[in-house]
């Protein structure tokens, strides 16, 4: 198996490694006879900038400088409002959940800050896929840039599955947390149009956490090398698993009409939003770090391999 950037010519790959079928790491040589690493996650997360250091290399005002703003205020950089849109939608999520546990919270209320929260969701997600969907396909930046595209069809990308899956599951909580909005639902109808869209929602977070979590590793699980990277991807994924066990929570029981823990349901809702919200606010760090090294290798030329480091 292969990745699918294409290589410059007189390169050539080495070998390649990831889980399954997918490939998430690769060692490719230059004609000069140095190795490189390729890695699925820091070609993505480096691609918006290597195009904007490549387009303003020759001209005034550049790519903005690597060391100029903030790590936390960058609203000029879309992987910035990825970042902070998740965050605010996990915010939502956190208080939302800890507010559930007091009886007198009005239950209007609650709802519609999950209901603002899963929107907020579903922005960032979808800046996140179109990170994936508009990832640079070669090792440098185009001479002629691709025009921008808002989705493709590339299942044997991790990292597409990963954000296409998530998106649906910020979808699904949509539905979930709209239906919720209205309190004269049946038992029935509430499993059906509130409980069964979340529970399927918080399976797609899980598989989607995974299957990020899969990409840092270069394996299905894996405790070793925790960058930065890894440890948002681990927060992803036990903010996935806190939302599953609230769905399993919050499932009405036919006889009763109560759910079947509340205590885990809204526990589970808050500590699965608070793992995001940290996760969120880390892509931003990570984010800045990207763009200095992307920045730093700009203009690339066919003897150097960007979003890679060199082998010793």
């Amino acid at each position: 198996m292969k990745g699918y950037v294409e290589l410059p010519e007189g390169w050539k790959r080495v070998s390649s490694s990831g889980p399954g079928p997918f490939v998430t790491s690769e060692i490719v040589r230059a004609p000069d006879g140095t190795e490189h690493r390729w890695e699925s996650r820091r070609h993505r997360k480096q691609s918006p900038s290597r195009r904007r250091a490549a387009a303003g290399a020759g001209g005034a005002g550049g790519a903005g400088g690597a060391g100029q703003g903030s790590v936390w205020w960058r609203p000029h950089r879309r992987e910035w409002w990825m970042a902070a849109l998740f965050a605010i939608g996990a915010f939502c999520f956190t208080v939302g959940g800890i507010a559930s546990q007091w009886a007198a919270t009005p239950r209007s209320w609650i709802g519609a800050t999950f209901f603002v929260g899963s929107l907020f969701f579903t922005s960032a997600a979808y800046l996140q896929y179109s990170e994936a969907v508009n990832a640079e396909r070669g090792l440098s930046p185009r001479a002629h840039p691709h025009r921008w595209r808002p989705a493709s069809w590339e299942p044997k990308r991790i990292d597409w599955l990963a954000t296409l899956i998530q998106l649906i599951g910020t979808v699904l909580f949509n539905v979930s947390t709209f239906a919720a909005l209205h309190h004269n639902l049946t038992t029935k109808q509430t499993n059906a149009r509130v409980w069964a869209p979340d529970a399927f929602g918080s399976i797609a977070f899980l598989i989607s956490s995974e299957l990020a979590f899969a990409e840092v590793c270069h394996r299905w699980i894996s405790f070793r090398n925790r960058t930065l990277a890894w440890k948002i991807v681990a927060l992803n994924l036990l903010g996935s698993i806190a939302f599953g066990a609230s769905a399993i929570g919050s499932l009405l029981e036919p006889a009763s009409g109560e759910p079947v823990s509340a205590r885990i349901a809204n526990a589970g809702t808050s500590v699965g939003g608070l793992c995001f919200l940290i996760g969120a606010l880390l892509l931003m760090p990570e984010a800045a770090k990207e763009q200095r090294t992307a920045e730093a290798d700009a203009p690339a030329d066919e003897h150097r391999a960007p979003a890679s480091s060199q082998m010793q």
